[in-house]
């Protein structure tokens, strides 16, 4: 079970949880003096009020919290985030649906320790008997692979410990994991992949894992894997790769949802493709001007060595499309216009096919993780033409998002397909903690689901 989480309620703390509607019209005291405490306190039930209600001995016996209006699916973070450790019980939902309240406490009750010589030892929400422990274990236990992933410092994550996240996965759940290495990419025709990664210390890779029944209907998730990206020689300023570590979040997104799959047994034919580089500064890193080749055989004139996601995506997207996927999925952090458009905490998507579209609008609405679609407007693709290449690498400052998932239409023929442009990082002002962050993936999860469960 989730560390987060426990099935034994002795001893646990009641929590009554409530809209600042449903306190307004609290007729009855759900325990003894609870009207009088929260008014003595100003508790009204505004989002992320907290009464703590001490028992005879002194020891904390009950808690009262705001959800305010009842509309952040993971609003019971703010709580877990500043609860001492020991056992809680909901005795009052306010209305949430219980996945919702056990997926925002393990949101809240995350923290990154691995560096730290004080271990954390988070607040246990009590699983109900009636609640599928196990699938919103499995759930939390995915999101927190994703941010220790995008957490950990490009130091110890580059793409050779990708690879060894991947490979340990691939060995649980019985999957094939082939991987291709350094100059190997160039004889299996991954030119861009080798062209971005080719000047840091630790080589490319190409990872492809496959799992499950072919049989099954096929599905394909490709991650945007760039453990640092400098901007290579158009380099970034220092404040634009303070947290460049996290440009491996697409890979992340992939593998906790390829995670997902396999531990649900999802009936599934899975293939999972990562691309891994380092975006370094070097001899021979490549340069603005360059042109590249791209396995499907189309040529990239280089106008922007920052944009090097969608080169290594590219070449990722080509491979999994000649398996004749079903569905095919990216993730990737990819723009900084996307945040410009969307903030931190909405993940845009892009896609053609309307019932995908719908699939993923409702997968978002029933775990209550935001996705916005943006368009593929093609009359955009005008601003990626190149004079001596079949393509330019950046289309320039309008529609920076909508130009980088047009790029990548270009390598995909797949009858459905869908590209997220995720941040996969909070600033910690929204009411949850600083650091790596899923954007899309429970979303993801929960129409795979529907779709295949």
């Amino acid at each position: 079970m989730h560390k987060s989480f426990t099935a034994d309620p002795k001893g646990a703390v009641d929590v009554f949880l409530y809209t600042i509607a449903a306190f307004k019209k609290l007729e009855n005291d759900p325990f003894p003096s609870a009207r009088a405490l929260a008014k003595a306190q100003e508790f009204t039930g505004a989002a992320g009020q907290i009464v703590l209600v001490p028992g005879e001995m002194g020891e904390l016996s009950r808690v009262l919290y705001g959800l305010g209006k009842g509309t952040d699916a993971l609003a019971v973070a703010g709580l877990s985030a500043k609860l001492p450790k020991g056992s809680y019980s909901v005795a009052e939902s306010g209305g949430m649906p219980f996945k919702n309240i056990a997926a925002g406490w393990a949101d809240g009750a995350y923290r990154f320790d691995h560096y730290l010589k004080d271990k954390a030892t988070p607040p246990k929400l009590v699983m109900p008997e009636s609640e599928d422990a196990d699938a919103l274990s499995r759930e939390a236990d995915a999101c927190a692979l994703l941010r220790d992933l995008v957490n950990t410092p490009a130091a110890d994550m580059g793409p050779q410990d990708i690879q060894a996240t991947i490979s340990d996965m691939a060995e649980r759940f019985g999957a094939k994991l082939t991987t291709i290495i350094g100059d190997d990419l160039l004889a299996h025709n991954y030119p861009m992949v080798h062209a971005v990664g080719r000047a840091a210390v630790y080589e490319p890779r190409f990872m492809e894992l496959e799992w499950g029944d072919p049989s099954h209907p096929s599905v394909a998730l490709v991650g945007k894997g760039v453990t640092f990206d400098s901007g290579g020689l158009d380099i970034k300023p220092g404040s634009g790769m303070r947290i460049m570590k996290k440009d491996m979040g697409g890979s992340a997104h992939v593998i906790a949802l390829s995670h997902l799959i396999m531990s649900a047994n999802l009936p599934v034919h899975l293939k999972l493709y990562v691309p891994s580089v380092e975006n370094a500064v070097a001899g021979d890193a490549f340069r603005p001007g360059d042109i590249l080749s791209s396995r499907k055989g189309l040529t990239v004139e280089i106008d922007n060595t920052d944009a090097e996601g969608r080169l290594i995506l590219a070449d990722a997207l080509t491979r999994a499309c000649e398996e004749k996927p079903d569905l095919l999925i990216d993730f990737a952090t990819l723009t900084g216009a996307a945040r410009v458009a969307l903030g931190p905490e909405l993940a845009p998507f892009y896609t053609d096919d309307e019932s995908l579209a719908e699939g993923i609008e409702a997968g978002a609405k029933a775990t209550g993780d935001p996705v916005w679609r943006m368009p593929l407007w093609d009359p955009y693709l005008a601003d990626l033409k190149s004079p001596i290449a079949d393509l330019v690498n950046s289309g320039g400052r309008f529609a920076g998002s909508i130009t980088a998932g047009l790029f990548l239409k270009q390598f995909v023929d797949a009858p459905s397909w869908m590209h997220f442009d995720v941040w996969a990082w909070r600033l910690g002002k929204y009411g949850r903690p600083e650091g790596g962050a899923p954007c899309g993936l429970r979303a993801a999860w929960a129409m795979l689901q529907s779709r295949y469960g």
